[in-house]
């Protein structure tokens, strides 16, 4: 039987299992994965002690948004799907049906193929961080030349994203990071300025200087509470914030008087609300399968752990880290 990393209960990765779990068929419109790969994210921490945006129906429950592996079964009514084809999950709503196994069912309008010029291990770590940046910038505000965007956490792997399409759609990229050692990175993703919140750099005064007195025009902010009410005092005129996690742990207080004043707009963020959407998710995922065969997106591993080794890939994931990119487990088929 095949083996999956499985939660009991809202209790943290510390309580993932290793089990057997059955080799389920898949149904209409759905396809079965051999997986190859899965990633981790942020968002699978939160998940398991139900702070993020669904929970799960039941448990055990697997954890687990983005996957690579080969298709070994075809369910009623799929098409353009060959068996034997490396593909890709894309993020949503996954409720009990997460990656982290040796198999996993699919709906086929969930999938992508993979990158012929990349490899299991870097088809599985593109999808969350590329396609949670490119709505955003690309599809919501249509960001461009003449446009500043403030990323936070910007070394994130969905900040880094945030860098990388910023600058191919021409806009001025500004990322915040809390450790000086990160500027030239930050600065090689396309950040055309880098701002030390670590340091105590005093965050509006240095943005309005970066955009020549104008202000963000965009803020992609996964942090919460910690820097909002900072950059919010330099806002321009109908700016729009993403926010889109809490790595600090704290919903933010809105900034009411500094958004009035640039009649800004708080958008909570979700990526899976446009995956939803047939339309845009092709766009998306067309997008990135352009921008990687092109070479101007490339896949970014840090580290490559083995399916055993499931908990101390989180163990890392959640310890500060000097090196970027994303986590990757591989299963070994």
């Amino acid at each position: 039987m095949p083996r999956a990393w499985l939660l009991p209960a809202y209790s943290g990765y510390q309580s993932l299992y290793l089990g057997e779990v059955p080799l389920d068929e898949p149904g209409r419109g759905e396809i079965r994965l051999r997986v190859e790969a899965f990633a981790l994210n942020w968002g699978d921490m939160d998940l398991m002690w139900d702070r993020y945006s669904f929970s799960f129906p039941r448990f055990p429950a697997r954890v687990g948004i983005e996957a690579a592996g080969i298709v070994d079964a075809l369910g009623p009514g799929v098409e353009g799907i060959a068996l034997g084809q490396r593909m890709c999950t894309l993020p949503y709503f996954y409720y009990d049906r997460g990656a982290s196994a040796e198999t996993l069912v699919i709906d086929a309008r969930y999938v992508t193929a993979a990158p012929e010029r990349l490899s299991a291990v870097e088809s599985a770590s593109i999808w969350m961080q590329y396609m949670t940046a490119y709505f955003p910038l690309a599809e919501i505000a249509k960001v461009g030349p003449g446009g500043h965007v403030l990323v936070t956490a910007a070394t994130s792997t969905a900040g880094a994203a945030a860098l990388e399409i910023g600058r191919i759609l021409g806009a001025t990229m500004i990322g915040t990071t809390r450790f000086a050692r990160n500027r030239d990175y930050l600065r090689a993703l396309g950040a055309d300025h880098v701002l030390v919140t670590g340091e105590g750099e005093d965050l509006a005064p240095a943005l309005k200087q970066a955009t020549g007195g104008k202000g963000i025009d965009i803020a992609f902010d996964p942090v919460g509470a910690g820097l909002i009410g900072e950059y919010a005092k330099a806002l321009a005129r109908d700016a729009r914030i993403f926010f889109y996690g809490t790595l600090d742990r704290h919903w933010p207080s809105l900034p009411f008087v500094e958004m009035f004043q640039a009649n800004a707009t708080f958008q909570p963020y979700s990526l899976f609300n446009y995956v939803q959407n047939p339309a845009l998710c092709r766009k998306g995922t067309d997008f990135v399968h352009h921008m990687i065969e092109a070479g101007r997106l490339a896949p970014r591993i840090d580290r490559v752990y083995e399916m055993e080794q499931y908990l101390a890939a989180f163990d890392y994931l959640s310890q500060p880290r000097e090196r970027h990119g994303k986590v990757v487990v591989r299963t070994g088929l």
